[in-house]
Order: C-alpha cells, then sequence, then structure tokens
C-alpha cells in the first residue's frame, strides 16, 4: 500500500489502500500479488468498487502477478543423498539408537516374518498343526533370530521326526520278524512233537 507522502517540491501521494484490498478480493489472490500501475496512480485511486477494479484488470493497470516460487529441488537432492546413505553420521543424529529405530518395532517386523513362513508352510502342508504351534511357541520365546534360523530349526526337527519314525518302523518290523520266526519255531516243534507221537503210536501194537 502507498503511503500519502508531500513535501514542498513533490505532489502528494494518494493511498491506494482500499484499491489493493478490492483487488486482491476481485482477483482472489493475496494483497501481495496485486501489482498497482505506478504510472496510473492518479486513475487507480478514483476505482472505488469492485465494477472498476474489473475494468482496470481488463486494461492491465492492475496485474496478478505469479506466486513466488519455492523451489524443493535442493530438498529433492539432499533427501536422495539421504537414500544412498549420506548426512546419517553421528553428527546428525539427535536420538538415540532406540528412539531411531524401537526395539519394538524391529521385535514386530520379525515376529511378522516368522509367523509369515510359519503359515506358508502350514498351508503347504510342509509342516503339521502339531509342529505349526511348536515352532509358533518357540519363535514367541526369542529362539529365532531369522527366518534362516527358523528354516534350518524346521528341517532339523522334521528329518529327527523322520529317523525316529524309521526307527520305530525298524523296531516293529524286527519284532515281526522275531515273533515270525518263533511262530515257525513253534510250529516245527508241534509237528516234530505231533510226528514222535505217532510214530510211538505206530510202535505201540507191535509190542
Amino acid at each position: 500500500s502507498m503511503v500519502s507522502v508531500g513535501g514542498p517540491d513533490l505532489p502528494a501521494m494518494v493511498s491506494l489502500k482500499l484499491q489493493k484490498r478490492l483487488a486482491a478480493s476481485v482477483l482472489k489472490c493475496g494483497r501481495g500479488r496485486v501489482w498497482l500501475d505506478p504510472n496510473e496512480t492518479n486513475e487507480i485511486s478514483m476505482a472505488n468498487s469492485r465494477q472498476n477494479i474489473r475494468k482496470l484488470y481488463k486494461d492491465g493497470f492492475v496485474i496478478k502477478q505469479p506466486p513466488t516460487v519455492h523451489s524443493r529441488s535442493r530438498v529433492m537432492r539432499y533427501l536422495e543423498a539421504k537414500r544412498k546413505g549420506r548426512h546419517c553420521g553421528y553428527g546428525k543424529r539427535k536420538g538415540t539408537a532406540k528412539a531411531r529405530l524401537p526395539m519394538k518395532v524391529l521385535w514386530m517386523r520379525r515376529q511378522r516374518v516368522l509367523r509369515r513362513l510359519l503359515r506358508k508352510y502350514r498351508e503347504a502342508k510342509k509342516i503339521d498343526k502339531h509342529m505349526y504351534h511348536e515352532m509358533y511357541m518357540l519363535s514367541k520365546g526369542n529362539q529365532f533370530k531369522n527366518k534362516t534360523v527358523l528354516m534350518e530349526a524346521i528341517h532339523k526337527m522334521k528329518a529327527g521326526k523322520a529317523r525316529e519314525r524309521a526307527l520305530k518302523e525298524q523296531a516293529e518290523a524286527r519284532k515281526a520278524r522275531a515273533k515270525a520266526k518263533l511262530e515257525r519255531k513253534t510250529k516245527r516243534k508241534n509237528e516234530k512233537d505231533e510226528m514222535a507221537r505217532e510214530l510211538d503210536a505206530q510202535e505201540e501194537p507191535k509190542n
């Protein structure tokens, strides 16, 4: 806004505060973006209505200036560098390590990874519901520090169970063989006894 300034040899400058306010309202922008032609001060000062201001705008005595650019190019460049790991040294850090990346967040991430794997394995029938539950509880008990360790533990447990099953089957097969052998032996003995009895029975009448 222009202030009335006067002097002995300078004409008094008119205040265009009203015109600036009206122009801002008509042009739908802030007062800072309104430009009033300094050479047409007298004509502009005559305009005391929105209609008049619209006419001045049409004639080019009042102009709506473009908004001031607030460039983000430097910010973008800085963030690009940060993504590469720059500007992250000790001197740039304000919070403690645990404040910057809380342990709870790390824990939640790890649990979600492990539980997702267990679910996937259960759905793919790689593990049964009992092993799923066992491994789930072990994960919750902080037994596995990452996915690889959990996968190894699952393979180890599956191998152990398979070995147990194989040993059990072998033992049962051994038992079955021993039983069959015993049965054969008993059968042979019975047959021998039978034959001996028959021979005895045949020899008795002769005597």
